[in-house]
């Protein structure tokens, strides 16, 4: 794999314009969406797709997400666009939603993982908006992290996974929801909530009626199941050094269970809690604030796991939340990078084992 000297620079004309010229030659290039920071390359050229799976370490059986500017981007990449999916890109786009439709001829393998069909979102951010409009292409991109790791939403955090690996990175601050885009499937009768995220699952049944929520959103694919989304098959979201480990409970009795935890075996280890949680923690603790409702939590999961995981910390633990609204998509996420390991903790601070999946 080519070496490069990664350069990261703020989003300005001159830094928008490079990435164009450079996406146009082939390169791939980390920009910010409203969601986390992408990856993107052509989404017509397979080279430069196949360069984003070798930045990434990504398995090339994980679909990738087509970025666009405009409405009129959509045609060229896919064979129809059926009405349910008019109605959900009048009410949701731009904004961090991917419907997944029947692909034309013109996506090439590397895109979709060998299917059929095609994911394809408009996000609102004003810097992915003008990455794609200079790069005159639409843009295939997932996450700019190395697969498996928590997806980044901050350009810093780019830099830590993609050194080296891209030519370019522009910093755009931090993510708004700090989580991916929701991605649904059209292509059946029914559509399927493939991964939930800021346009809910509540919010979909809204604008189509019914919606099945996949198999894959709150347990672990079957032996052979195909993925047809990222964020389905593989290993995701988990830090590099620390075990995540979701707790179920009440506030006072997960805080009994974490002190007492820490000092029985001696560990380091930290809580991404709710800030109701925190406030009963002992100082030998370290938490993390991830504020006072689902929403700021998920916007606040992705940069907590990768700050506390230092590597002297050996658990991570993270409090659960009702798996409705925003919170389906958060303890989608937590399922995920706690490999869906869950201990429910009793009062009085006993445990009793709830995995899933």
């Amino acid at each position: 794999m080519k070496t490069y000297q990664t350069q990261c620079l703020p989003v300005n004309p001159d830094s928008v314009a490079l990435a164009g010229r450079l996406l146009a030659q082939g390169e791939v290039v980390a920009f910010p969406t409203e969601t986390v920071y992408g990856l993107g390359a052509n989404a017509f050229d397979s080279r430069a797709v196949e360069a984003i799976f070798q930045a990434k370490g990504r398995p090339q059986d994980n679909p990738l997400i087509v970025h666009i500017a405009e409405d009129s981007q959509l045609a060229p990449l896919v064979a129809d666009v059926p009405e349910n999916a008019r109605r959900l890109m009048q009410r949701y786009w731009p904004g961090p939603l991917t419907i997944i439709l029947r692909k034309s001829d013109r996506i090439p393998f590397e895109v979709t993982a060998g299917l059929d069909t095609v994911a394809v979102r408009m996000p609102s951010h004003p810097a992915a908006q003008e990455v794609i409009r200079a790069a005159g292409v639409p843009i295939a991109a997932p996450s700019a992290n190395r697969s498996g790791l928590p997806s980044p939403t901050r350009a810093e955090h780019v830099l830590q996974d993609m050194q080296g690996r891209i030519p370019l990175i522009l910093d755009g601050g931090a993510c708004g929801f700090g989580v991916e885009s929701t991605v649904v499937d059209l292509t059946g009768d029914v559509p399927v909530l493939l991964r939930p995220g800021a346009v809910t699952f509540e919010m979909l049944t809204q604008a189509l009626g019914r919606v099945r929520i996949g198999g894959g959103v709150m347990a672990s694919l079957g032996e052979g199941e195909v993925a047809r989304s990222p964020g389905l098959k593989h290993k995701h979201y988990a830090p590099r050094f620390a075990r995540v480990l979701v707790l179920e409970g009440a506030d006072a009795d997960i805080a009994r269970h974490v002190a007492r935890f820490t000092q029985e075996h001696g560990l380091c280890c930290a809580a991404v809690v709710k800030h109701a949680l925190a406030a009963l923690l002992p100082q030998h603790v370290r938490v993390w604030d991830a504020g006072a409702d689902d929403a700021a939590y998920a916007s606040a999961l992705f940069d907590a796991l990768r700050a506390l995981d230092d590597g002297k910390t050996q658990i991570i633990f993270c409090q659960s939340v009702p798996a409705s609204g925003m919170g389906l998509a958060l303890m989608n996420r937590l399922l995920r990078a706690a490999a869906f390991q869950v201990e429910r903790v009793a009062p009085q601070g006993g445990t009793h084992d709830a995995s899933v999946g």
